[in-house]
């Protein structure tokens, strides 16, 4: 009836009236933003940021050395200061960037690191990428930022609205593609929106994951498609999940699964998941090499 009032009092005597909506006490807050990263590069990438609602920024891996001034000029942009800086393993395309900059800051204050540790024996086992992980390892040694090493999965952290969860560590076990077995598992959340972080994660350890303590917490709204969707998780391991978005941070050479011979006439495995995501009806795909920056709030 008030509406109906006011409208008539709009048309008659041409009065101003802003009706205001009431505030949806319901609606789910955002903790924070996310960004993916296009790869600087031509070659595989893995790079995320967010911004919690606080202001506060933290980085999921970063992404190939090559592509530090990027990073260096997007967290720069956000107050050059990081909160927490995630690496999953110490693959270059996913610690390099971080590798760079702690050699020389430049201004850049990182406020603690959090990663899980390859033993000597672990890193030998991929040639030449133990010698980048050493040095990495040796350039951590050397800083004063607090760095948290984690043994054990199950830990739950919070920051500023930006919770996670550690849901898979290194795996010293799996001497098949050690580097990438022993991926950090992450699942991030707030109250609107949860994303699983697979990293690199293979076969082995996805199904290490879903008979794991924590299978039924890797379900999600969106999935960083694993080993950057080719080689990674097997059919199973997805469709034993329950989520509604796929994250790509993909190379268009990965995506196509062209190596130089036209499209899908290599030997990588990118078309086999997407037929999988077809199968189990996902309709909403960000492919960093086909989107560019991706951002979710």
């Amino acid at each position: 009836m008030l509406k109906k009032i006011l409208l008539a009092l709009v048309l008659i005597f041409g009065v101003g009236v802003t009706l205001q909506a009431k505030p949806n006490k319901h609606k789910k807050q955002s903790g924070f933003t996310m960004w993916q990263l296009p790869m600087q590069v031509g070659n595989i990438g893995n790079s995320y940021v967010f911004r919690t609602a606080g202001g506060k920024v933290i980085v999921f891996d970063g992404g190939w050395p090559a592509e530090q001034l990027y990073l260096r000029g997007f967290i720069a942009a956000l107050g050059n200061e990081v909160e927490a800086w995630f690496i999953s393993h110490p693959h270059d395309d996913h610690m390099g960037v971080l590798w760079q900059i702690l050699k020389d800051r430049q201004g850049m204050k990182i406020n603690h690191i959090y990663h899980s540790r390859y033993s000597n024996e672990l890193l030998d086992l991929e040639k030449p990428y133990n010698e980048y992980a050493k040095d990495f390892y040796a350039v951590l040694d050397t800083v004063s930022i607090p760095v948290t090493d984690f043994r054990e999965p199950g830990y739950i952290g919070s920051i500023d609205g930006f919770n996670f969860k550690v849901l898979g560590v290194v795996n010293e076990e799996f001497h098949t593609n050690p580097f990438n077995n022993s991926s950090m598992v992450m699942k991030v959340w707030d109250d609107k929106k949860s994303i699983l972080f697979l990293a690199d994660t293979g076969a082995e350890s996805g199904n290490k994951l879903l008979n794991g303590p924590y299978r039924n917490e890797l379900s999600c709204d969106y999935v960083q498609m694993a080993h950057h969707g080719q080689h990674g998780c097997t059919e199973d391991f997805y469709k034993s999940i329950d989520f509604r978005a796929c994250l790509w941070p993909t190379a268009y050479w990965i995506w196509t699964n062209d190596q130089g011979g036209g499209y899908n006439t290599g030997t990588l495995e990118t078309m086999e998941t997407r037929r999988w995501m077809d199968e189990i009806g996902i309709k909403e795909h960000h492919v960093s090499c086909l989107e560019g920056l991706f951002q979710l709030d």
